[in-house]
């Protein structure tokens, strides 16, 4: 079998997020990484890093390089691989070449998440452990599916996000950061909620359910652009701009 296989059924090379120009293999390479919404856990992760007092610019790289790796790459892999559920991108990409792109992100995940570990914030051990947990559980459907839930991805893609961002800075939490990660999991919680009845209307191609797609889009546009221009803006306050 090929590593890249033309797909028997279909896709999501037409999303807006996927670009149209270019190499098809490119394309299907960019809407596998869902940018908007890798974006977005990006965008937690700076936001979390903007409310520690001081701020290391090294480690803000260093979360953010981490999470790109972890979620943006290899969740989004292992998802493409496991589950009973349709998968976005066919067949596309074969295991073989889904686990390598897995693993050898996790690498270095992994690899820059230990280094701040055993040098400066041991407690982001407790959140690397747990981002591991829902990084199988929730993508390849362990136990039963119990952990692929709407409540999960809010969790794991929303709240430890921030949470992670300020204890790589500070190495401590506080009630206040943990109510600020609630909030991003709550925008996380919308944005999968408008995701699932995105998909499936997309998926029917009903030409009846073009306006409802339109909202829905607009909505997933909305929220991941609007979290994005957060953390910029964010940045540029704590950078006394």
């Amino acid at each position: 079998m090929e590593p890249f296989l033309e797909n028997p059924t279909p896709d999501r090379r037409s999303e807006w997020f996927v670009p149209q120009f270019g190499p098809l293999k490119f394309r299907i390479f960019v809407g596998l990484l869902f940018l908007p919404y890798t974006g977005m856990v990006l965008s937690f992760t700076v936001i979390g890093a903007m409310l520690a007092e001081p701020i290391y610019w090294d480690r803000v790289l260093a979360i953010v390089l981490i999470y790109f790796f972890g979620l943006g790459i290899a969740a989004h892999a292992l998802d493409a691989i496991g589950g009973s559920g349709q998968k976005p991108w066919g067949r596309h990409f074969s295991k073989r070449m889904l686990w390598v792109l897995a693993i050898f992100s996790l690498i270095p995940a992994y690899g820059i998440g230990l280094y701040y570990i055993f040098t400066a914030t041991p407690y982001l051990a407790v959140l690397a452990i747990l981002e591991g947990f829902f990084l199988f559980a929730y993508n390849l459907e362990w136990f039963k599916g119990r952990f692929h839930t709407d409540i999960s991805f809010a969790f794991s893609w929303g709240v430890l996000p921030l949470l992670a961002g300020y204890v790589i800075q500070s190495n401590t939490l506080s009630l206040s950061v943990i109510v600020m990660g609630a909030a991003m999991g709550l925008f996380s919680y919308v944005e999968i909620k408008a995701s699932r009845p995105y998909k499936k209307i997309k998926r029917a191609g009903n030409a009846d359910n073009q306006d409802l797609q339109g909202i829905y889009e607009k909505i997933l546009k909305g929220i991941s652009i609007g979290v994005i221009f957060l953390a910029f803006a964010m940045m540029l306050w704590r950078s006394n701009y």
